[in-house]
């Protein structure tokens, strides 16, 4: 666990030792301390190499207690059976902070993670903020440190970026370059030893410097953390996070790049979307979102209004509003009526605001002046065309000056390449994001005004439900005694009694007439359903009998299904039969489950019961624990949900009984993280409330 006090030393160090610093312009250690003295780090810089003598003018200390003092920082660039010892020497010396060039540790195999194991047990004794191993190193532009092994120097600008891939760092600071694209902070974190991201999270959202975050991933150590601490950073600051690892293939290209475990995508999504960050699919939306936000306000509504000199582009920017969630909306009586004077007949007044193929730079700056002055447009962006008419340059410094005199978001998409070259990089320059194709820059507008929503949401309201938590782990510790991995059926509902989850009154049974004993004392109808270890689901072999309204009925349908599920599981123990209430016959069925996830816990998950659920991945998940916004949002996110509220004429069903149900999973998930699943399959629904029909759960 790190603090920013812990962090202060990795980006604000007075003084750095280079371990491994090297006069060959060919080693790692070498090019540590060119970085550091060609982005102009003020501090004292010591570098340490048995040889001696000096490097780039400084001299060199030939060993760890030759230095004069304790270094703040010291960055390590030595073989990797070097590095613990080396370590242990700047402990000595009382070194604030560590990060470790070198690789070869966990992601090579048990030797080098029995390593890094004993390298993180030593930072932490000592009070030592480690940062890696197997990291490129970090840069801070506000004071010239570029502790880093990457040809490409940083510039200063507003953007923070972390990431776990060493390699990707470099290209991406290579990239950023030659795109003009500066950075407050940038850090590697490598094989995550020490610091975590969540660590660095805290530190960006507390960094004046910063204005976005962005950052690369593969695992999340500690995931609850991770999500504690990115919900307080996103209420100032947008977080975007590209997440790799979303494929088996991926996983295992992750594990043996750093040896993380990828975990699920679906925990990670959730996660995500739960703590206000914005998750992107590849670098290049990484870009264009982070540019976006660090140069232009937050669009406080989703109006958008295009202005185009071209009909086509103004049609695929109207498709990607709908398909995004925006709106084009009409433009005020007084916009029209301007527009109506300032433009060609010819022209389209509404929106898009076409205005038509000859316009030059001047109609640009007419319409753009009466579009900025209308209070319906949150945002504006311009799309043109480098039609013969077009004015490139001209049409670029108009959008320049008319974006000073506003407020509102402003992105221009200069379509083509050769002849809008010019005009892209002055709205660059200026600040201005220019994209190439319309659908980017709206994405970029969406994601902006949704971080708009985020910080302006309501505040989210706990929920506690009742319960009776010592009957439930008493009745989990004795399952553990006995050594069951799931729970018998009858615990099971004595578990969701303790929850107070609406159950049906239950009885097993293990031969007919205890059956039609049970059911008369129950009450007609009944359902009969059959209960064996092997069986986890009872569709697998029709075991399931409804609507039963007689002594005779019960009689056959035990026969009937005991048999089936004997024929079905013939290597199945049959500990009898399950007799239950009947619940509401014109309920709809849904299905609620959590899995405990290694990486975010518990996770749960919503939808309706059927195979169209799952062949269809209508399936919408969160992570516990579950505010009230939280189960709300979990029941309306799946394409589903309009059959809840009634189609077609249906009542719509008592949605508030589901979310109860939701609300008392994410407590019992959050109490007892050694239950590893649970499943209420189905649940029956209805205008008056539900009702779960059957339960599993499953310890570890």
């Amino acid at each position: 666990m790190h603090s920013d006090a812990n962090i202060r030393p990795l980006f604000n160090p007075d003084s750095i030792a280079v371990i491994g610093a090297s006069r060959n312009p060919a080693k790692l250690g070498h090019v540590i301390v060119s970085n550091l003295i060609t982005a102009g780090y003020k501090g004292k810089l010591f570098p340490v190499n048995p040889a001696g003598g000096e490097i780039l003018e400084i001299p060199v200390f030939d060993s760890i207690q030759a230095l004069p003092d304790a270094p703040d920082l010291a960055i390590i660039s030595l073989p990797r059976a070097q590095v613990l010892e080396a370590m242990r020497e700047l402990a000595k010396v009382h070194v604030s902070a560590i990060c470790v060039i070198s690789a070869g540790f966990r992601e090579t195999g048990r030797d080098g993670f029995n390593l890094e194991m004993e390298m993180a047990e030593l930072a932490r004794k000592k009070g030592i903020t480690l940062l890696g191993p197997n990291s490129l190193g970090l840069v801070n532009t506000a004071i010239g440190l570029n502790a880093t092994i990457a040809q490409a120097a940083p510039v200063k600008g507003s953007i923070a970026f972390f990431s776990q891939s060493g390699a990707l760092c470099s290209a991406i600071l290579d990239w950023a370059d030659g795109e003009g694209i500066g950075f407050s902070k940038f850090v590697s974190l490598g094989n995550k030893a020490g610091v975590s991201e969540a660590d660095v999270l805290e530190a960006l959202g507390n960094d004046p410097d910063t204005k976005v975050i962005i950052g690369y991933l593969e695992s999340v150590d500690d995931g609850q953390k991770f999500l504690r601490k990115a919900q307080i950073v996103t209420e100032k600051k947008p977080v975007i996070i590209i997440k790799a690892g979303t494929t088996q293939a991926g996983a295992r290209a992750t594990s043996s790049h750093t040896g993380s475990i990828a975990g699920s995508v679906v925990a990670s999504t959730a996660a995500f979307r739960q703590a206000g960050i914005i998750q992107v699919n590849d670098l290049e939306s990484l870009f264009d979102l982070a540019r976006a936000f660090s140069e232009q306000p937050l669009p406080t509504g989703p109006n958008l209004t295009v202005v185009t000199n071209s009909g086509g582009p103004g049609i695929l920017a109207a498709d990607a509003c709908e398909d995004a969630g925006l709106h084009l909306s009409r433009p005020s009586q007084k916009t029209l009526e301007a527009l109506t004077e300032a433009l060609p007949p010819f022209a389209s007044i509404y929106n898009p605001i076409d205005i038509i193929g000859d316009a030059g730079a001047d109609r640009y700056r007419t319409t753009l002046e009466a579009v900025v002055q209308d209070e319906i447009t949150n945002a504006i962006m311009v799309l043109l065309t480098p039609t013969a008419s077009a004015e490139i340059e001209e049409t670029a410094q108009a959008i320049i000056d008319v974006a000073k005199t506003c407020d509102k978001p402003m992105f221009a998409c200069f379509m083509g390449h050769q002849r809008i070259g010019p005009g892209r990089d002055m709205l660059l320059k200026a600040g201005i994001p220019c994209y190439g194709y319309p659908e980017p820059a709206i994405r970029a507008i969406e994601a902006m005004h949704a971080h708009y929503r985020w910080q302006h949401r309501p505040y989210p309201v706990d929920v506690c439900f009742r319960r009776d938590k010592g009957k439930a782990q008493r009745i989990i510790k004795k399952a553990r005694k006995l050594g069951l991995s799931e729970l018998f059926f009858s615990d099971a509902m004595s578990i969701a009694a303790a929850y107070e989850l609406p159950v049906p009154e239950t009885r097993l049974v293990r031969t007919s007439d205890q059956a039609v004993r049970a059911a008369k004392k129950l009450g007609y109808p009944v359902a009969l359903k059959i209960v064996s270890p092997h069986i986890p689901n009872r569709a697998d072999v029709n075991g399931v009998a409804l609507n039963l309204h007689a002594p005779r009925e019960v009689r056959d349908a035990w026969l009937t299904i005991t048999s089936r599920a004997q024929r079905g599981r013939p290597d199945a123990y049959i500990a009898g039969c399950l007799v239950q209430t009947m619940g509401p016959i014109e309920a709809r069925e849904v299905i609620i489950r959590f899995t405990q996830d290694p990486q975010f816990g518990p996770l749960l998950s919503f939808c309706l019961a059927g195979p169209s659920a799952e062949v269809l991945n209508d399936i919408s998940y969160r992570l516990a624990p579950l505010t009230l916004q939280d189960a709300q949002d979990i029941v309306r996110e799946i394409k589903s949900f309009p059959l809840l509220q009634g189609a077609r004429g249906e009542e719509p069903v008592n949605l508030a009984a589901i979310e109860d149900i939701l609300l008392s999973m994410s407590q019992m998930a959050t109490d007892f993280p050694e239950i590893q699943e649970a499943e209420l399959n189905p649940i029956l629904v209805d205008t008056d409330g539900a009702l779960i029909a059957d339960l599993r759960l499953t310890i570890g």
